[in-house]
């Protein structure tokens, strides 16, 4: 083991569910007008509660967006208190009548994370100083204490309520293990400093975008998932882009697929699954 453990500490907030569908238009089109309504009615009912959420200190929303491209028509969005919660969330989308009618082509389970790179170096080099062994009880017991009073000042980005934009795009991402070059084997110090130089890019555009970062290794199959919610589209390719040339990302970043989509209120889901033109 090296003389501080290698990895940084992170902050774990709301539980978080991207669902993708893609939409079986030729079956709704054949329902019946009274049995359109009624599973208009039904969903919007309890997707209404969702998209308003608990309110306080913890909104618990969900948020629906029409999603463009092949990938799927539908993307609906989650955050809640705990993975039980997601699942039962899940559960009570499928049993309505409209979930006959939704085809999953994806989805996504993550936990939104607060990195700590520079608060983890600080740290581990002053319980050092102080002669306190490495993943000791008393090391825990400190790291315990500062990651805590982190996650307290920390609240509101930890269990965020979904930004009020009208579009959203969300993709997965992993840092770079291969034979070249490997994230998890360079120095902390180093990742560190890359982590804080890449976040300076994102601190620029923070007027026009919001951006939630979410950590889903041992979830799903990428290491972490990017929500940037904005109100101009065009703004997703200029950050992206620009993020592309820091170090951590182009020596480092593997991106998944993408997904955006454009802010649908469930008080428009009627005339979105509308079968006439409007």
């Amino acid at each position: 083991m090296p003389d501080t453990p290698p990895f940084p500490l992170t902050l774990d907030g709301s539980s978080v569910l991207h669902q993708m569908f893609r939409f079986d238009w030729s079956a709704w089109r054949r329902l019946e007008n009274s049995a359109r309504e009624y599973t208009v009615a039904e969903l919007s009912a309890l997707l209404g509660a969702m998209e308003k959420g608990a309110g306080g200190e913890r909104p618990n929303q969900s948020a629906l967006f029409a999603q463009l491209g092949h990938k799927g028509d539908l993307m609906l969005v989650h955050f809640r208190d705990s993975i039980e919660q997601l699942a039962v969330v899940e559960r009570d989308l499928a049993r309505t009548e409209l979930g006959a009618f939704l085809q999953p082509t994806h989805s996504y389970l993550s936990l939104v994370e607060l990195g700590l790179y520079e608060s983890s170096v600080k740290t581990y080099a002053a319980l050092t100083a102080e002669g306190i062994e490495p993943l000791s009880d008393q090391w825990d017991q400190r790291l315990e204490e500062m990651t805590d009073r982190q996650a307290t000042a920390m609240s509101s980005r930890l269990f965020p309520a979904i930004p009020e934009t009208k579009y959203l795009c969300f993709y997965p991402m992993d840092k770079r293990r291969g034979e070249q070059v490997n994230w998890y084997s360079v120095p902390m110090p180093d990742r560190a400093r890359m982590m804080h130089e890449h976040g300076l890019i994102g601190r620029r555009f923070a007027g026009t975008v919001k951006q939630i970062i979410s950590g889903s290794i041992g979830l799903d199959d990428w290491e972490w998932g990017v929500d940037l919610f904005a109100d101009d589209p065009g703004v997703f390719k200029k950050l992206i882009y620009e993020m592309r040339f820091d170090e951590a990302s182009a020596l480092y970043g593997l991106f998944g697929a993408f997904y955006v989509g454009v802010r649908l209120p469930v008080s428009q889901l009627g005339s979105w699954l509308a079968v006439e033109h409007r």
